[in-house]
């Protein structure tokens, strides 16, 4: 009975808690350490402009609605994501396909965004206007638009992620199989982390456009177009009156952050992950 009890929690702490702790750390690492190339490429995505918005001054504007989102985001996309992957390779007997990633990974995006999206909000006006503080954007929105107005962008950014999310994760997970299997051995922390700056960097080029309207839809007016349109016919909108240059705005750093956020993040997940894990169940067996 004893033991039973026992395999019951350690099951919880593997599949729940160590996700979760785990993601927890990896967002806010990833998050304060690459903020200033985050405000970089807001201000270049900005309909004002990068010098009107700001241009390399206090570049660290907007982190603490970062720092105070990225923990309670990335633990909730990890522990959803780990949830949904170990249902189904236990329940439907999937493990390596990479529907099961993509489907995970877009499940896990959805539920983590809404705790995220509202700090993402405030934090890219704040990048934006360096005279405006958290909480007069958070009082200017609920009184204008309502609890509503704090999730404006919620479904642009779903449309951004979740393909970027289907691009990524299923590589991330090829990448670290294909070198587990070359080295018949599971992959390390930091090889774990080459493997997300790659993926991240793969994804970040292809999604850049999706990324320029979402921003677009989170820096605007109320009752602006950007606002009224869905985040398609806004991204054929910048293509025809800013051309390739408006749907790439922000290309360099949003790649350069994504690449070394994949790195760091997930570099990070593995790392605090293999470290919580060992903690909890013992240090490894010598072989």
């Amino acid at each position: 009975m004893k033991m039973a009890t026992e395999a019951k929690a350690g099951d919880v702490f593997n599949q729940f808690l160590l996700p979760l702790m785990s993601g927890g750390i990896a967002g806010t690492t990833g998050d304060i350490v690459l903020f200033p190339l985050d405000t970089i490429k807001t201000r270049l995505q900005s309909k004002r402009g990068f010098l009107a918005s700001g241009g390399f001054r206090n570049i660290y504007s907007g982190i603490l609605p970062a720092a105070v989102s990225s923990a309670p985001s990335a633990a909730t996309f990890f522990c959803t994501y780990e949830i949904v992957k170990h249902f189904s390779s236990r329940y439907l007997g999937l493990s390596q396909s990479p529907f099961v990633h993509m489907a995970a990974a877009s499940i896990g995006e959805m539920v983590s965004l809404l705790v995220r999206v509202p700090f993402e909000i405030v934090k890219q006006r704040m990048q934006t206007n360096k005279m405006l503080k958290s909480s007069q954007i958070i009082r200017q929105t609920l009184a204008t638009e309502g609890i509503l107005g704090l999730y404006r962008g919620y479904w642009s950014t779903v449309i951004r992620d979740v393909p970027f999310s289907f691009i990524q994760y299923p590589l991330w997970e090829y990448f670290k199989h294909c070198w587990s299997v070359s080295q018949e051995s599971p992959v390390l922390p930091w090889q774990g982390a080459v493997c997300g700056a790659l993926a991240g960097s793969v994804a970040a080029s292809v999604t850049t456009p999706l990324d320029v309207a979402k921003t677009r839809i989170m820096l605007a007016k109320k009752d602006s177009k950007e606002v009224s349109i869905s985040i398609y016919r806004l991204v054929l909108s910048i293509g025809r009156e800013e051309g390739i240059r408006g749907l790439f705005a922000g290309f360099t750093p949003r790649v350069t952050w994504i690449g070394i956020g994949g790195f760091v993040f997930l570099g990070a997940y593995e790392k605090s992950k293999y470290i919580l894990y060992h903690w909890y169940n013992g240090p490894p067996k010598a072989s």
